[in-house]
C-alpha cells in the first residue's frame, strides 16, 4: 500500500515537472517570437528611412496629404499646434503643387478651429498654391469652420457638412439636491461668478449676458467666416446657419461645399496629379512599431497565444 501510495506521489510530481517543462517552453518560444518581432520591426523601420524609394516618388511634384481627423481641441492630434505645422510643412516644400486636407471631424474649439483656418489662408497667400478639403464621413461645426478656408470642399453624398452654430452645455442640480437635503456652500466674489454652476440656482442674468456677448457673437464671427470662404458659391436661405446639417448631395446645392468626390477624384480631375506625400506629426516608437505590424504576422502571434490557455 505504503508502495503504490509513493509510486503515486511520484508519477504527479513527474507529471507536473513534465507540464512545468511545457509551459517553460512555450513561454521561451513566445519570448523569443516577441524578440524575433521587434528586431524585425526596427530593422524595417531603419529600412524605410534610409530607402531612396522615398526620395523618388516625392523628386517630382505631388500633393500634399494633411489629415484633419477627430474633434478639433487643445491639447489633441488635431489642435492648431499640431496642425498648423502640417499645413505649413505641406506649402513651404516646393514639389509640393496643392495640398489637401482629409477632413472627418465633428468640430470642436471656435478658436482651435479659427486659428487653422486662418493658417490656411494666411499660406495660400504667401505660396500661391490651391488647398482642396474632402470630406470624409464628417465636417461639422468647427470642422466645417476650417473647410470653408480652402479653395474648393468635396465631399461624398454620405457625408454630413454644416452646423454652423455655436453651442455650450450645462445643466442645474438644485431640484435634485433639495430632495437630497443637500446644500451649496460655494463661496466667491463678483455677483455673477458662478452663473454656470450646477450646484446653484440658475443666473438669468449671467446667462443672458453669456448668451449675447460670448455665444452669439462667436456665431457671428463663424458666419462671416463662412460668408468670406464661400462667397457667392453659398446659397444662404433660412436654415443655413442655424447649428442644420445636410448630406453631401444637398451640401451642393446649398453652396457649402463645390461637389462631390473622394482624394483620388480631386487628384486625378482636379490637380491632374495623384502623386501624394503625407505630412504627418512625428509618431512615438511604439506608435511606428504598431504600424509596421503586418495584420498576417499579427494573427500568427494571437494564434500562438491562444494555445497557450
Amino acid at each position: 500500500m505504503e508502495q503504490n501510495k509513493a509510486f503515486d506521489r511520484l508519477a504527479t510530481a513527474a507529471e507536473n515537472f513534465i507540464k512545468q517543462e511545457r509551459w517553460s517552453r512555450r513561454w521561451s518560444n513566445l519570448l523569443k517570437i516577441i524578440i524575433v518581432l521587434y528586431v524585425l520591426i526596427s530593422l524595417g523601420t531603419l529600412v524605410k528611412q534610409i530607402s531612396p524609394a522615398d526620395e523618388l516618388s516625392t523628386s517630382s511634384k505631388h500633393v500634399g496629404i494633411v489629415s484633419l481627423q477627430g474633434a478639433i481641441m487643445p491639447g489633441s492630434k488635431t489642435s492648431a499646434d499640431a496642425i498648423n505645422p502640417l499645413l505649413r510643412d505641406a506649402f513651404s516644400d516646393p514639389k509640393t503643387q496643392a495640398v489637401i486636407i482629409k477632413a472627418n471631424s465633428p468640430g470642436g474649439s471656435p478658436v482651435q478651429s479659427a486659428m487653422i483656418n486662418d493658417e490656411i489662408t494666411r499660406l495660400k497667400e504667401k505660396y500661391k498654391k490651391p488647398v482642396y478639403v474632402v470630406v470624409q464621413d464628417l465636417c461639422a461645426s468647427g470642422c466645417y469652420y476650417v473647410a470653408v478656408a480652402a479653395d474648393k470642399i468635396f465631399a461624398n453624398k454620405g457625408s454630413i457638412v454644416g452646423s454652423i452654430g455655436v453651442r455650450m452645455d450645462t445643466f442645474g442640480f438644485t431640484g435634485l439636491m433639495s430632495k437630497l437635503g443637500i446644500e451649496n456652500r460655494s463661496m466667491h466674489a463678483g455677483e455673477h461668478k458662478t452663473f454656470i454652476d450646477p450646484f446653484s440656482p440658475e443666473d438669468k442674468t449671467g446667462r443672458a449676458f453669456f448668451q449675447k456677448n460670448i455665444l452669439d457673437k462667436s456665431h457671428d464671427q463663424f458666419i462671416e467666416t463662412v460668408k468670406k470662404g464661400r462667397g457667392d458659391r453659398l446659397k444662404i436661405n433660412k436654415d443655413t446657419f442655424t447649428g442644420l446639417v445636410w448630406l453631401g448631395d444637398a451640401a451642393v446645392k446649398n453652396g457649402l461645399i463645390d461637389g462631390l468626390g473622394d482624394t483620388g477624384y480631386v487628384e486625378r480631375d482636379i490637380i491632374k496629379n495623384t502623386n501624394e506625400k503625407n505630412y504627418e506629426g512625428r509618431k512615438s516608437l511604439i506608435e511606428q512599431m504598431m504600424g509596421d505590424i503586418s495584420t498576417e504576422t499579427a494573427s500568427k502571434l494571437s494564434l500562438y497565444l491562444s494555445q497557450l490557455y
